[in-house]
């Protein structure tokens, strides 16, 4: 995580001393588990972007992603504890996968 930051500083073009929009990242191969962690994270303050689907090759099932996002002011510290809770969550909600985030101006 200190890399990402430390890379961002070097080469974003936005402020990191303010808010910016993170994505975050679900995978699941039920739609509808994704569909309700999007509910319960929306009841968090989290905007729901969509769900999309991969594209299932002929030996593997399609797999489906949830994407939130927040703006949010975050430093390695609180970026590594919205990381682990979204990983429980992800357990808690018997998802296959909380896949990370991305971030860009607010």
């Amino acid at each position: 995580m200190l890399g990402l930051f430390a890379d961002m500083k070097k080469n974003a073009p936005w402020d990191m001393n303010k808010p910016l929009m993170w994505g975050y990242f679900f995978a699941d191969q039920d739609k509808a588990k994704l569909e309700a962690a999007g509910k319960l994270l929306q009841a968090q303050g989290y905007t729901q972007v969509g769900i999309y689907d991969s594209k299932p090759e002929a030996d593997t099932p399609a797999l489906w992603w949830l994407h939130i996002e927040k703006v949010e002011l975050h430093t390695v510290d609180t970026l590594h504890a919205r990381n682990q809770e979204f990983y429980r969550f992800a357990e808690a909600q018997q998802l296959e996968a909380y896949d990370g985030m991305d971030v860009g101006p607010a």
